[in-house]
């Protein structure tokens, strides 16, 4: 309801039994929510659409196995898969975290990217919490970092700041506002 009320429901009805299920429950509780507009999508429509019209999406709904193959995709138009924040949200409890997973490969190397950790954290402040206006200073810190250069590696190159300097710049930022 703090969108644009537009959900996407993602699933592949035209061959998997269980996608057919997934598409009657989520038509059933689309009824409690008559303000918002529920559309289905195919999985692979979806897939062409993140790519074709990333905007037109406002909110998607799908499975994990769906859902970890889009939002990977989707990371991919924004130019690395540190940068997108995500939540899964329902029940009583939000879960936030990057569209990504972990990186054990390069744990303590100061090259992973922590936009989309910090992002995830503003997504919760907002969804979870009612705190509009911390999750915009947020937000607005991770601009800045954007704006003055303060990116990683796999945004930078060799100007690539590390995960220390990305993270202690938007705080700095976020402190100071």
């Amino acid at each position: 309801m703090k969108r644009r009320r537009h959900v996407t429901s993602v699933d592949k009805s035209n061959v998997l039994e269980v996608s057919k299920l997934w598409r009657e429950v989520v038509t059933d509780v689309a009824k409690d929510y008559p303000n918002v507009t529920l559309e289905h999508m195919l999985v692979d429509r979806a897939a062409m659409e993140i790519i074709a019209h990333p905007a037109s999406i406002d909110v998607m709904l799908t499975g994990n196995l769906f859902g970890d193959i889009l939002s990977d995709e989707a990371s991919m138009l924004a130019g690395s898969m540190g940068l997108l924040p995500s939540a899964s949200l329902g029940g009583d409890v939000g879960l936030y975290e990057p569209v990504h997973g972990s990186a054990p490969d390069i744990v303590g190397k100061g090259i992973a990217n922590p936009i989309g950790a910090i992002a995830s954290m503003a997504m919760m402040l907002r969804y979870s919490f009612d705190l509009a206006d911390e999750a915009d200073a947020v937000e607005r810190a991770i601009e800045s970092a954007f704006a003055k250069g303060y990116v990683t590696a796999d945004l930078a190159g060799e100007d690539a700041k590390s995960t220390e300097e990305v993270g202690d710049h938007i705080a700095r930022v976020v402190t100071e506002h």
